[in-house]
């Protein structure tokens, strides 16, 4: 689930070249094969399949309706997490349009080999349509694929520790527990010492000679910088932050609700010991994107570790059924509607907002001479010895 004519139709061009060149034909031949396994996993176990199609048929209205309204409510906290995003850093679109495109980006990541890569490009170029610099709208996409994951392994963390020291995940809690304690380590030193200029100075050193080793890395660093510039000018310190990140934890909390209350809505006891660990896990292996929405991997992963935690082989298989039918069947003609919609209407901003499609937004549209640069830099020079400022005073 991701998140993108404007100006420079260059940039828009060579995102679009790059996540075609990442469709491999080992994707296809992978994403074949792992179909072609689900097929005759299916074929071979069918009498479990019938057993689960029958569970199904004696499914809880209103509770499956309550698990359709937990995963409206993740997808909503995903397009919040862009929305605010987009605000802090002066872009000003409205949340309903930034909604359409997480739907209609969710759809082309669900439906192509490689469309994650796909549903990137096509998210960069409607946020520039809509008035956002071409710096903020991969800045958006690349924070907001950071806050996922660390929120994804948040989950996958508490799962393991709530699961125990005996059960089918106890092999792995302690490694989760060690990357956990040296990523809290590292961030706990990494704040201390740049609470001293020198120790900043030197980061800011170190931080612009990597972004000069190629022009990408320049305009991601600069990006990254211009954006924690904004955000601090309009809102000071880490606690705003905090709603963003809340945000992201909770995209993967009302999915992982949607999941529950489809296991509630077939009768079924609930394996509280083990289901948040069986879902961070399953959506661990599908971000690996062997298959398109990761079809045949996320069924067999889910269905596989639910019987592990206790429920009988038509359970698992008739609950994964009922998942997948409102996370990702459901939400395909959704997306690809929007989609359609987004792509035959005009792009616009909000009246009052910037509209620059040229260049950057904000209140400091044209600011920074690179990494680190502050609120009142002029505009610098790329690794190349051109200006990378893209916007206009």
């Amino acid at each position: 689930m991701a998140g993108r004519p404007g100006g420079h139709k260059g940039a828009s061009r060579h995102v679009l070249t790059a996540a075609v060149t990442s469709v491999r034909p080992l994707w296809w031949a992978v994403s074949a094969l792992l179909v072609a396994a689900a097929v005759v996993v299916a074929f071979t176990r069918r009498h479990e399949l019938v057993t689960a199609v029958h569970l199904i048929d004696d499914v809880r209205l209103p509770r499956l309706l309550l698990a359709a309204g937990f995963e409206a409510a993740s997808l909503a906290c995903l397009a919040a997490v862009q929305h605010w995003l987009l605000r802090a850093g002066g872009a000003r679109i409205r949340l309903r349009v930034v909604g359409a495109v997480v739907l209609a980006a969710n759809a082309i990541a669900g439906a192509l080999p490689g469309g994650a890569a796909f549903a990137a490009a096509w998210v960069f170029r409607q946020f520039r349509r809509r008035g956002a610099g071409q710096v903020l709208a991969g800045t958006v996409l690349v924070v907001a694929g950071l806050l996922s994951g660390l929120s994804l392994f948040v989950l996958l963390m508490a799962g393991v520790l709530a699961a125990g020291s005996s059960g089918p995940v106890a092999g792995v809690r302690p490694v989760v527990v060690g990357l956990a304690a040296v990523a809290v380590l590292v961030a706990g030193v990494a704040a201390g010492l740049f609470r001293f200029p020198r120790v900043r100075r030197r980061a800011r050193r170190v931080w612009r000679r990597i972004g000069l080793r190629s022009r990408r890395l320049w305009e991601i660093e600069r990006a990254l910088s211009r954006l924690g510039s904004q955000v601090r000018t309009t809102r000071p310190g880490i606690r705003p932050w905090l709603w963003p990140s809340s945000l992201a934890v909770l995209n993967w909390g009302f999915d992982l609700a949607c999941l529950v209350a489809c296991v509630w809505s077939l009768g079924i006891a609930v394996p509280w010991h083990g289901v948040l660990a069986v879902y961070a896990l399953t959506q661990f292996a599908g971000s690996l994107r062997l298959t398109p929405g990761g079809l045949g991997v996320v069924e067999t992963s889910l269905t596989a570790l639910l019987v592990l935690y206790g429920l009988s082989t038509e359970q698992a298989i008739a609950v994964t059924l009922l998942y997948r039918v409102l996370s990702y069947w459901v939400l395909q003609p959704i997306g690809w509607v929007s989609g359609l919609g987004l792509t035959l209407s005009r792009g616009h901003t909000d009246p009052g907002g910037p509209g620059d499609p040229g260049g950057d937004t904000g209140p400091h549209a044209g600011s920074g001479a690179g990494p680190g640069a502050g609120p009142g830099s002029g505009s610098g020079d790329g690794p190349d010895g051109e200006s990378t400022a893209d916007s206009r005073a």
